[in-house]
This record gives structure tokens, sequence and C-alpha cells, in this order.
């Protein structure tokens, strides 16, 4: 298993964390030559084969040849291989966890949305424990761009088509929406609804307020 406490919290602005969903050329234009770049087992192959040198790499590489795991220990930073079998999270949540320890202002995850549903559905649960912390975390693909609040949000526009709201508590109180399409004014939502799927901004900035709860901002495009 991954020791977190071998790594120190530095000061760090942003960290991005490459994982082995689905990955393009999208996420790389979103690098700074400031940000601290993880990559958890394909991700990390992602950055290497793409010209990128991740500060660190980690994971059980069971998604990798030995030939590949070799490249990128070549081409990383630092390499933390971990025991496939003796392990209690997934790739992503070791770099997830290990970037919280980092004390970043803001995690980046790409590769967190792909065609295994159950680890996409798990990754968007990691937003809750950066959120607790109370550093900015958000989930990206080319598709989506996903966050979680609990007071309020300035969306601006993104060229993201839709704004969906979904709440990941039980229930979420004092909606108040400005600038969409479909307004709500201290609204409450509960999970399992689909009240608040496909809002659409009518203008280049729109604010989301809540008064209790754990609420999902989905921005979309097809």
């Amino acid at each position: 298993m991954l020791r977190e406490e071998r790594f120190a919290a530095v000061t760090i602005n942003r960290i991005l964390i490459f994982s082995g969903g689905a990955l393009g050329s999208w996420a790389l234009d979103e690098i700074r030559q400031d940000d601290y770049i993880i990559g958890a087992d394909a991700g990390a192959l992602f950055l290497v084969n793409h010209g990128t040198r991740p500060h660190l790499s980690l994971g059980d590489f069971d998604s990798v040849t030995p030939e590949q795991l070799m490249q990128i220990q070549a081409n990383s930073g630092e390499t933390l291989p971990c025991d496939p079998i003796d392990k209690n999270f997934t790739d992503t949540e070791l770099a997830w966890n290990l970037a919280l320890s980092k004390q970043p202002s803001k995690i980046i995850l790409f590769g967190a949305l792909g065609t295994r549903f159950d680890h996409s559905l798990a990754n968007v649960h990691l937003l809750r424990s950066a959120l607790q912390l109370q550093i900015d975390a958000v989930i990206m693909d080319n598709h989506n761009r996903i966050s979680l609040i609990t007071d309020w949000k300035t969306i601006e526009d993104r060229q993201f088509t839709y704004v969906s709201l979904l709440p990941l508590s039980e229930t979420v109180t004092g909606i108040t929406l400005t600038g969409f399409q479909y307004p709500l004014n201290e609204a409450t939502l509960t999970i399992g609804q689909s009240l608040g799927i496909s809002n659409v901004m009518e203008a280049s900035q729109a604010v989301i307020r809540i008064r209790e709860g754990m609420l999902l901002v989905i921005e979309s495009r097809d």
C-alpha cells in the first residue's frame, strides 16, 4: 500500500491528476507551467506518450505492460508502484488522497470518466473529501465539468451547453439560481429527482446559491 505519511504538505497552487479514463489533447491544453502533475496508472502512460513529464506516477500499473512501465519510470520525476492485491483504494483515489495531503488551492482530475461507470461514480464522490478540506476541485473531460458546492458558485460561459444540478446529499435546500433560463428561488431538490437537469445560461455569468446540502454542478455539452 502507498504510505501517504511520506508526503509532507507543500505550498502548491494546482495539482492535475491524469487517470486512465477518457483522455485527449484537450486535457493537455489545461496544463500550466507551475502545475504539479500526477499520473495514475494508464494516465501516466498517456502523459509520457504525449511528451509531458509527470512529477509523480503511481498505481498498481495493471493497465500497462512491463515495457510501458519502464517508459513511465524513465520519464517521471518519481514512480510509486503499489501492490495490485493488497490495496484498499483505486489508483485514482490513491492519487487523489496524495493530492489532498499536499493541500493545494485546486485539484483538477482528468480521465476520471469513461466506460467503467462504477469507477466514474466513485470518482465523482471523491469531490466530497476535497470540499471538506475547503480545496477547490473539479472533474473534467471533453464534454463535462463537474464540481460540488455547499454554498454558492459563479458559472462562467465556457462553451458548455447545459448546467445540471444534482443533490449528492439526501436533500439540498434554499437553491436560488440567477442568470439561467429556468430560475429557482429557495427551491429544494431531493436525491433521485431530475428537476435540475439541463438548465441553460442566459448570460456570460450565472450564479447558483444554496442554503444547506451538497449539490453537484455539472456543466456539459454533447
